[in-house]
């Protein structure tokens, strides 16, 4: 099993944590990896572009001129994709761009992003993460105590507001909850900081 040092908010050490291996500790797939990350930005796609056909645009439905004797090409309408202005052809129209993996391919490609946090070092666990009230400065201490200075993913059990409020303004860093814990967070941030029970709610969930 992978083990971790357990610290406080101080940024001392106070122990050690077994991860489990079926959630922390296999061998990172990159090409579930990178079919989940697509996935997610497909979903974040709105969609809005937009053409009109020739139902839509604006002109005349009677025949501009008669079928023979003119010497000019048979036309049906004004409104007809061949003319200037006229409709699109095959054009793009709203839609959703979003699609889901099977469930299984989801897990790996989870249990793989945390696995590789655990290889390159990058995951800090902390044995609890409370805050009185919400303050910017107490967060920003905790983060320095621990020597995170880039991107950050804070992940919490349950929905702490006081750590929420304290983390959201920070540049850089983004609070979340376990539950919603997803591979293209945790492979954007450079560090990933999580509280002992998040760690034993995302266990109980991937194992």
């Amino acid at each position: 099993m992978p083990k971790v040092a357990l610290m406080n908010s101080k940024g001392e050490t106070i122990g050690e944590i077994e991860l489990k291996d079926e959630v922390f500790g296999i061998e990172p797939n990159e090409a579930v990896l990178h079919e989940m990350v697509v996935c997610q930005m497909a979903s974040w796609r709105r969609g809005t572009a937009d053409t009109k056909g020739k139902g839509e645009v604006r002109g005349s439905n009677r025949k501009p001129w008669r079928q023979k004797g003119t010497g000019r090409a048979r036309a049906g309408m004004r409104r007809s994709p061949l003319w200037r202005k006229g409709g699109i052809v095959f054009g793009p129209h709203p839609r959703s761009y979003a699609y889901t993996l099977p469930k299984k391919v989801r897990r790996l490609a989870l249990k793989s992003a945390l696995s590789a946090k655990v290889l390159s070092g990058d995951l800090i666990v902390l044995d609890d993460l409370n805050f009185e009230q919400p303050k910017t400065k107490d967060m920003v201490s905790v983060l320095q105590n621990l020597r995170v200075d880039r991107k950050a993913l804070i992940v919490t059990s349950d929905n702490n507001v006081n750590v929420a409020k304290s983390a959201r303004n920070i540049p850089g860093v983004k609070p979340l909850i376990s539950s919603g814990l997803n591979v293209y967070d945790i492979l954007n941030c450079d560090k990933l900081v999580m509280t002992k029970e998040a760690v034993n709610r995302v266990e109980e969930v991937l194992a």
